[in-house]
């Protein structure tokens, strides 16, 4: 019995042991930083390609309850806008491009079009798959980007930097890299297929047969617009237009950034405390628990494998093994209890975020919009406009359209 006893005492030893060596399992790794690439002299206008960023896809929830706990898919919306606001800005910085605008699904005219879908973002975690496509539909990459950070990391950001300020840099340097590997004349080129790639869009009849895209994606040009063609240069005022209403959206897009970044922040913070807290108070009760067990189990094989003298002097023993086991467990059982109440903290946190990220109501020309969902109907609806405008004045067809209804 004597050895029983210290196979016994070996194994709840090793059960401290291991706790103490897990503790640390709710740390998590702190991505390396990253230097952004900037431009050492001003470039040349020519050698500029205009950027637009479509606002994000939000991706799917978790499907584990522990995993989707505080988030939802309000706050996913609110995400696919915010992240393509803030890499326009870690873009600026390089100095590498032209006029970075975030704009609705499916705008075509982009010079450089980048796509992004959030695969996950918990606070403690972002992970994007980003797409970037040129006018003559070269795609110039898609990849993930992944960036992890540990809930202090909150504590001490400087101001105005996000906590995943390497992902942003990772996804700008990318996009410098590829650029830096074009031509002036595939820069030209892309230019001229942004052109009329928006032509063709806002009126086909005239202009689509300008251009043809082969089997592997890749536009081809048929010919170019006459420069003094009377039709092409009223595309080209409407295409002015056209940047004068994304710029439009662009400012109310900078007032929804503006204020959501304060409570989108400290969301991101809380709810990586809870989550870390969470974690610490599972790993507490269930080292409890298995404690508990491992003494009820010891005592019980002491009472059944034991001697009649060896039973009788360790009866004491044995009572308070029971004793202290089933204390152990119902603490194991206190502190899960404990859990449920953090994971009330992190969905009441998830829907007070929620719910200061409604969507804004903006005025455009007289209409009043919605910036959610709606901003893409808006556009929308601004495209059927101008297709309109642009048919009243050259007389040319307009493609059958079904109208979009928009709040007003």
């Amino acid at each position: 019995m004597l050895n029983f006893g210290r196979v016994l005492l070996l194994l709840v030893t090793v059960s401290l042991l291991s706790a103490c060596a897990t503790s640390g399992g709710s740390q998590r790794n702190l991505s390396q930083p990253v230097a952004l690439e900037r431009i050492a002299e001003e470039l040349p206008e020519a050698q500029l390609l205009d950027v637009w960023i479509e606002q994000f896809d939000p991706g799917k929830l978790p499907e584990k309850e522990k995993d989707a706990l505080g988030l939802s898919k309000d706050i996913r919306e609110a995400e696919a806008r915010y992240i393509p606001i803030h890499l326009r800005g870690v873009m600026e910085k390089t100095g590498y491009w032209g006029a970075i605008r975030v704009v609705p699904y499916n705008t075509e005219g982009a010079e450089l079009l980048v796509r992004g879908k959030i695969l996950e973002s918990n606070g403690e975690s972002l992970e994007l798959k980003i797409s970037a496509e040129d006018a003559s539909g070269r795609v110039w990459f898609e990849k993930i980007y992944r960036g992890r950070v540990s809930a202090d990391t909150y504590d001490n950001l400087p101001e105005n930097i996000d906590s995943f300020q390497m992902v942003y840099r990772m996804i700008a340097n990318d996009l410098v890299k590829f650029r830096n590997k074009l031509t002036d004349q595939q820069r030209i080129a892309i230019r001229q297929f942004a052109n009329v790639r928006f032509a063709a869009d806002m009126a086909p009849d005239a202009f689509a047969g300008h251009l043809q895209r082969n089997e592997k994606g890749l536009y081809q040009l048929n010919r170019l617009p006459a420069e003094n063609d009377p039709a092409f240069q009223r595309v080209q005022i409407v295409r002015e237009r056209d940047f004068l209403l994304i710029d439009t959206l662009n400012g109310h897009f900078d007032n929804y950034y503006l204020g959501m970044s304060v409570p989108y922040h400290e969301w991101r913070k809380a709810r990586s405390y809870e989550a870390e807290a969470l974690r610490e108070i599972k790993r507490k009760a269930n080292t409890r628990k298995l404690l508990g067990a491992l003494a009820i189990l010891g005592a019980v094989a002491i009472e059944v494998k034991g001697s009649p003298s060896t039973r009788a002097s360790t009866e004491t023993l044995r009572d308070v093994m029971v004793a202290g086991g089933a204390v152990a467990i119902k603490q194991g059982m206190d502190i899960n209890s404990q859990s449920v109440i953090h994971q009330a903290a992190i969905e009441e946190l998830g829907d007070s975020f929620s719910s200061e990220t409604q969507p804004l109501v903006v005025e455009v020309d007289g209409e009043v919009y919605k910036l959610t969902g709606s901003a893409e109907v808006q556009y929308q609806q601004w495209r059927v406009l101008m297709r309109k405008i642009y048919a009243s004045e050259t007389g040319l067809g307009v493609p059958e359209i079904n109208e979009i209804s928009v709040d007003s």
